[in-house]
């Protein structure tokens, strides 16, 4: 008998199944270079797209979250590429701060060396050094990851041109009158030796003391007031006690002495002090006002102020105020003209100014040598331990006090367009898109009761605070003029701010400057730097607004970036131009283990995208990225990636077969709509309906739903039905056959949608599939994402053939139930070994297309009539009946399919001896 095979049309490609992505994907990078600035020049008089990049920290390599953001970002700047936009998308790094400062210093140490031998400046140029090699690193590790960005002018926050415009702004907001210098208490780490921002600190479990006090009245003997409090280190601050004017307070007689308390958390301090007695009188807080203390440190008579502060949820109602070490307290005082005492330097040691046996001593320390004094003075009702939720520093994960030391501060009271400045920021809130949309709410609530922000540091690593103090008067040199010279000088010069701590005040203002308020010439300037937040809080000026963009379309990250970046950059460009620096906000989860936990090394569950590229592919690792609900915590270990493979074979197989079988296509071949196989026709209107959806999906960046899309077209319209069926079309009829060329023209169409829209994610592995695509189109542009994703076209959409075919998919899902059963019994290896009978109810819409069902149950005949030895009732449609037996006949060598004896010509079925003598 002949070989039949080799007459079959069978699928060619080269194009390979095995994806070996590891080794593949360099080469592509090879061919994307300096594909930016190509699609940038090409797309010139397209829109514009915005989508502005928060920087990463320049200090070590990538970890999983750095890849979930970078990628994500990626999906979005390519997805506007294919959809016909001019994409600005310029990558940034963070530079300066104590983490550089820290390593440098390890680095030193190792030398035996400390930066104060080393100097300012000669330390600042080891800390650039350090930075610019991870800039390096990083850079290298997001280019293969696949990343599409502006990589050969990226903006870096230790650049002069950066440093320059951060000045700028300053300059900007201190011209606004928004900048105060002030000592309030801020978040301080008494390890780092630095003041903190509100985004630095985070929260973990401490065990404290937990302590009620005998404040003793001035005027009335063996009364006191009771507080509580779990910070005994603060006691030697003192300087008054807080009451709620409205509450209800008692006087309790227990034996020979009186305690002041809450009426309500009489009961609560009872039980767990042991305390009895009586009630002999009850009067409200405001009455409380004005009574004076003996203060349990420095000889001071103290007394009672009211306050809005104090809750009856713990405690007694009283509340000890350090003004100087509590940000309420701080208010408070500020309102009756208190000073912010607080005895601590900056590693948290007591100073001279605390009581003798304390000094030298560091904060946490100094708590139980004060409850011992205050137990051997008579001062102590009692002693306990509580575990509460601390503030902590983000670096070093040291528990941070708080601390008065004069600071510059960016006023949340002070005034932009006629509103305080916080009313401003949350009014800009409103016109922004927040994707989730409780970001609003979040960054709201956040900006609605933060306290003013701190932006000096005192470190060396980063930007100066470019103010001077006249040496004469103390008169602080804000003009604008003045910041705009030292911009420029920082600019032009190749030491960028370092300058500021080479020259002198006189090189650095301008000449013969002299003091507004008192007419002199010597000047001092400001020893410290900005806080980090306000550097990249200032990107949006030097990356957008000097280049003539107002706002960025979109900022994405985190969603710690609430409380982090999206914030700094709101503050600072809502006090600099009065609007915020974005139209939407995207915000993605952590990732975690497979299990939800966090990934620590401790643990071993820690994934690293390096580890998962040099065994997968980045491919792989932008699947997980696009597969997982990024609005929460994303998920990622072995299992999952496992998954993943398997989900990207079925989305490569298919292309693979798609390309496979238009091997001798043409695309002047293709037939037009209206001349299409209705099967055909079915196909290209569902296609539509998808492009539709995942240009939907897209648009509202819910790229997870993109992804189930894609995965299931693939393994459940296309391969388990379309494909499945068309291959005795595309493998049996003649090559140039109407049959054959109708199946390809829409696998063209259907290669050329999947390829484009999986582009964003599958970004390799399209641009693989694109140069097969371009072999059957030269035409097509030379990379992919040139290219657009095709619309969904409406008058491609036939409803009543999407009607007709839903129904027979249907009909197709019981056909293959019953054909099942037989092959269970082993009376059938393969439908095509199959005859079908169908009768019942609602069969109008099958026999409409009888002639056709063989070919779509792929089996070998199909009857509307009872009969079959297997026999099952209509599950996915309801009132037909489904029989299925071996089919009778001879089977066709060459299709397969089985014929009455009279059918065959030869060899072979009438319908294959036709095709033969074609060919």
């Amino acid at each position: 008998m002949r070989n039949y095979a080799e007459t079959l049309n069978l699928p060619k490609t080269d194009f390979p199944m095995k994806a070996n992505l590891p080794e593949r994907e360099p080469q592509i990078l090879q061919k994307w270079q300096g594909l930016y600035r190509k699609l940038w020049e090409r797309n010139k008089d397209k829109p514009l797209f915005v989508l502005h990049d928060g920087p990463p920290y320049a200090n070590g390599h990538i970890h999983i979250g750095h890849a979930l953001n970078k990628i994500l970002k990626d999906l979005i700047v390519k997805y506007r590429l294919l959809t016909g936009y001019r994409v600005d998308f310029v990558p940034g790094w963070d530079c300066h701060g104590l983490p550089i400062e820290q390593q440098v210093e390890k680095e030193l140490k190792e030398k035996k060396l400390s930066k104060e031998e080393l100097g300012k400046v000669e330390f600042r140029r080891l800390c650039r050094a350090y930075a610019e090699r991870f800039i390096k690193v990083q850079k290298e590790e997001f280019i293969r990851l696949g990343v599409l960005a502006d990589w050969e002018n990226p903006y870096i926050t230790m650049d002069p041109a950066y440093q320059a415009q951060e000045v700028r702004e300053l300059g900007r907001v201190f011209s606004r009158g928004l900048v105060i210098r002030s000592k309030k208490p801020v978040y301080w780490c008494i390890y780092d030796k630095t003041a903190e921002a509100e985004a630095e600190v985070e929260y973990y479990e401490k065990e404290d003391p937990s302590i009620y006090v005998k404040f003793p009245l001035r005027d009335q003997p063996k009364t006191y007031l009771l507080i509580w409090t779990t910070t005994p280190w603060t006691l030697p601050a003192n300087r008054g006690v807080m009451v709620g004017e409205d509450y209800e307070y008692v006087f309790f007689k227990s034996g020979e002495e009186t305690y002041i308390l809450a009426k309500e958390l009489l009961e609560s301090v009872k039980s767990l002090t042991g305390i009895n007695g009586e009630v002999i009188r009850q009067v409200r807080g405001s009455e409380l006002v004005g009574l004076e203390y003996f203060a349990p440190y420095g000889g001071r008579v103290n007394r009672v102020y009211p306050s809005e502060f104090v809750e009856l949820s713990t405690g007694t109602g009283l509340v000890h105020m350090a003004p100087g070490h509590g940000r309420e307290d701080y208010l408070v005082g500020l309102r009756y003209g208190l000073e912010p005492f607080a005895p601590v330097d900056d590693e948290g040691r007591f100073t001279q100014e605390a009581p003798e046996f304390i000094r030298g001593k560091r904060v946490f320390e100094a708590n139980p040598l004060i409850i011992e004094d205050l137990r051997a003075r008579g001062l102590l009702l009692w002693e306990g331990k509580i575990r509460h939720s601390y503030p902590h520093c983000w670096r070093c994960k040291n528990p941070v006090i708080f601390r008065a030391t004069p600071q510059w501060f960016i006023s949340m009271s002070g005034q932009v367009d006629g509103k305080s400045f916080r009313e401003k920021c949350l009014e800009e809130i409103e016109k922004v898109q927040w994707i989730p949309p409780y970001g609003k709410n979040r960054i709201g609530s956040m900006v609605e009761n933060r306290p003013d922000w701190c932006i000096s540091r005192q470190r060396f690593w980063g930007v100066p605070i470019t103010v001077f103090y006249c040496k004469n008067c103390g008169h602080v040199v804000s003009d604008l003029e003045v910041f705009e010279r030292v911009a420029n000088m920082i600019e032009t010069s190749p030491e960028g701010a370092d300058l500021w701590f080479e020259k002198s005040p006189e090189e650095l203002l301008p000449e013969g400057y002299t003091c507004p308020s008192c007419g002199s010439r010597e000047f001092i300037k400001e020893e410290d730097i900005l806080d980090v937040w306000f550097d990249s809080g200032s990107s949006h000026a030097q990356v957008l607004r000097k280049r003539g963009v107002q706002k960025a379309d979109l900022y994405l990250e985190g969603s710690d970036q609430h409380r982090g970046w999206f914030q700094a950059s709101l503050l600072e460009s809502v006090a600099s131009y009065g609007e915020a620096p974005y139209k939407a906000v995207l915000t993605h989860g952590f990732t975690v283990d497979e299990k939800g936990r966090k990934m620590s090394k401790s643990l071993g569950n820690v994934v690293s995208p390096q580890e998962v590229i040099r065994q997968y592919g980045a491919d792989v690792l932008r699947l997980w990225v696009v597969s997982e609900d990024y609005t929460e915590d994303v998920r990622l270990g072995k299992g999952i990636i496992q998954r993943l493979v398997e989900d990207y074979k079925k989305i490569r197989n298919t292309i693979r077969f798609l390309l496979g079988n238009l091997y001798d296509f043409e695309v002047s071949k293709a037939l037009p709509y209206e001349e299409l196989h209705h099967f055909d026709r079915w196909m290209l209107s569902y296609l539509q309906k998808l492009l539709q959806e995942v240009h939907k999906h897209y648009q509202e960046y819910a790229f997870h739903r993109v992804y189930h899309l894609v995965r299931n077209f693939c393994s459940v319209e296309l391969s388990s039905l379309y494909l499945d069926v068309l291959k005795d079309r595309l493998y049996v009829y003649a090559p140039n056959s109407w049959e054959r060329r109708s199946a390809q023209t829409v696998l063209y169409a259907l290669a050329e949608a999947l390829i484009t829209s999986i582009a964003p994610f599958l970004s390799f592995t399209a641009e693989e599939a694109w140069e097969y695509l371009r072999k059957i189109n030269p035409e097509l542009p030379e990379s992919v994402f040139m290219h657009q994703i095709p619309q969904g076209k409406g008058e491609l959409i036939d409803e009543k053939l999407l009607r007709d075919y839903e129904y027979l998919i249907k009909l197709r899902e019981d056909v293959m139930k019953a054909i099942e059963i037989a092959r269970r019994d082993k009376a059938v290896n393969h439908p095509y070994e199959a005859q079908v009978f169908l009768w019942g109810e609602g069969l109008e819409i099958a026999r409409e297309y009888e002639d056709y069902l063989k070919y779509f149950f792929t089996v070998s005949g199909v009857k509307f009539s009872e009969g079959g030895r297997y026999v099952i009732e209509g599950e996915a449609l309801k009132g037909i009946r489904v029989g299925v037996s071996p089919a009778e006949g001879k089977k066709c060598p060459r299709c397969w399919l089985y014929y009455p004896e009279e059918e065959f010509e030869g060899e072979v079925c009438k319908r294959c001896a036709g095709v033969l003598q074609e060919v």
